[in-house]
């Protein structure tokens, strides 16, 4: 049997924790499945999941995703410990490798190994959370004599995933694979990745969650919306990882533009590189009815859970009319 198809808000809502709250609030008031945490910068998300757990009742709150350099396994491990009971059922564990910016530059961390350090991560979290001692002694990690008291449920685990080898690793060592930041074209390619590494841990591909995260903007000003992509997004595909994503996925001059803008301290030639034709298929941007169909189009080729999220940080009150448009009144996957 096919996955439900969901539909979810992302957090957190900007630097308040009373704007997320409110969030968390509205979508479970409004028919919303779920409610995923971004994490690379202030407000923590794995402390956001339990600070806003208490105001859900049904809503499932994922994390998409934690990069597995900032803690280790047996931090991730009791942590997920905690918000596995704060929510029984209703949590998921999402890592990743995260990106050079983040690690490198904001934490100081080396970003190594990058397939191997979120594969090993995840064999040592969910080893953990079952209640068995740790000996491991692996390529990038290592753990003796850690054991914590196993939960009735574990908490899944899903990975992020841009390329093919790390998305056939998210899909043969995780319950669900993230995406983000993809042009519509390539995502079949995507799920061929999907399920090969399926296949080779023996699971049947429609039982891998694949989650989305999309950048939505339902406007009549679309070129005010491609210009907050350009601002906020254009140093992403600037970064190593999603830039060779980028050419992966048939951008390649657009890549080498903004790569050349970016290392001639050129913002201009980086941001002109992001042509329109790129964010239309990247970004969902429109009239509701247009970036219904959008969504609706994925899922029928493959996303089973899509998280709304406005391109680039706004206040609560700017966001509104986005998220309104995907409220259960007025919004199925269903048309």
């Amino acid at each position: 049997m096919a996955l439900a198809k969901r539909i979810a808000v992302t957090l957190p809502m900007g630097p308040k924790l009373e704007d997320s709250i409110t969030l968390v609030e509205w979508a479970e008031a409004n028919g919303f499945d779920d409610v995923w945490f971004s994490d690379a910068m202030a407000p923590d998300s794995l402390t956001m999941v339990a600070a806003v757990a208490p105001y859900t009742q049904r809503m499932r709150v994922g994390v998409a995703v934690t990069p597995v350099y900032t803690r280790t396994p047996a931090v991730f491990a009791a942590t997920a410990n905690v918000l596995g009971q704060m929510l029984p059922g209703r949590f998921v564990m999402g890592l990743g490798s995260s990106s050079k910016t983040i690690m490198e530059r904001f934490n100081g961390i080396e970003l190594e190994k990058p397939v191997t350090r979120v594969k090993e991560t995840t064999i040592m979290v969910r080893s953990m959370l079952a209640g068995e001692r740790s000996d491991f002694d692996l390529d990038t990690l290592r753990s003796k004599g850690y054991r914590q008291e196993p939960l009735a449920e574990s908490p899944p685990i899903y990975l992020a995933a841009l390329r093919p080898k790390m998305i056939e690793m998210a899909a043969e060592f995780g319950d669900g694979v993230v995406f983000n930041l993809w042009p519509q074209k390539s995502l079949p390619r995507m799920l061929e990745h999907v399920e090969i590494g399926a296949k080779r841990a023996g699971k049947r591909v429609e039982d891998i969650e694949i989650v989305n995260r999309y950048l939505v903007m339902v406007t009549d000003d679309v070129e005010d919306a491609r210009a907050r992509f350009r601002t906020h997004y254009t140093p992403y595909y600037a970064n190593p990882a999603y830039n060779n994503f980028l050419k992966w996925t048939g951008y390649a001059d657009e890549a080498a533009g903004i790569l050349a803008g970016w290392e001639a301290r050129d913002r201009e030639l980086s941001t002109r590189s992001v042509t329109d034709e790129m964010i239309d298929t990247v970004c969902v941007i429109g009239d509701a009815d247009k970036v219904h169909r959008r969504i609706r189009e994925d899922a029928e080729a493959g996303i089973d859970t899509a998280i709304v999220s406005p391109i680039g940080p706004m206040p609560l009150d700017e966001a509104m009319p986005t998220f309104e448009a995907f409220a259960a009144d007025r919004f199925s996957f269903h048309a």
